[in-house]
């Protein structure tokens, strides 16, 4: 397999409230620092904050300052370094200008709970990114991502299924985000798993 080469963007806007309006949606402090670290553990090139609200930029890059050059740097060395991959930015056209200007042939992969829109499982998505030519995973907050996002992917990824009984299932952006990424471009268990079939004769 090639070395993947990934970007992710948590957009912000356009996306959906719960009544299906589309809203933009306010950076939730724990999404950045986060999906920041799960970012920078698999390799992801660049996480994008797509936030088109000028206080909820200056807030980002409040945070980004208090982390990258003052206290926070020396407090914590592995969230600044982390957070050096994290960019705010007004929208996703401004996220692709950046993306393209650096890459050819880019991939734009949705993601969305409501498993109509899906086209991608996550077996090939693996493979999508793997092949060498760039990704860009977008992740949805508030209720997810716009329709007329979505229409804008090539692929949308089909939804997490959890195992609860009662069928519950309303993950986080943030545990949504470390799932995804590790289907898509963690270390592959599951042939450590034949291997240990095969070495005991099943």
């Amino acid at each position: 397999m090639s070395k993947a080469c990934v970007y992710l963007a948590l957009v912000h806007y356009p996306v959906v409230n719960k009544e299906g309006r589309l809203i933009a949606s306010s950076v939730t402090n724990l999404d950045l620092h986060d999906i920041s670290r799960v970012c920078r553990t698999y390799g992801v090139k660049r996480y994008f904050v797509v936030q088109p609200l000028r206080e909820q930029q200056e807030l980002v890059e409040e945070l980004l300052t208090y982390w990258q050059r003052e206290t926070g740097a020396l407090y914590n060395p592995d969230r600044q370094e982390a957070l050096k991959i994290l960019r705010v930015v007004p929208s996703l056209d401004v996220c692709l200008k950046e993306i393209e200007a650096k890459e050819d042939e880019l991939i734009l992969i949705g993601t969305d709970a409501r498993k109509e829109f899906a086209n991608l499982s996550y077996a090939k998505g693996r493979k999508l990114c793997h092949t060498g030519r760039p990704v860009l995973l977008l992740l949805g907050t508030a209720w997810g991502l716009a329709p007329k996002l979505l229409a804008r992917c090539q692929y949308v990824l089909e939804p997490i299924y959890g195992s609860a009984e009662d069928g519950y299932n309303h993950l986080s952006v943030r545990a949504a985000a470390a799932i995804i990424l590790d289907r898509l471009l963690g270390e592959p268990w599951w042939k450590s798993l034949k291997e240990e079939d095969h070495a005991s004769g099943n």
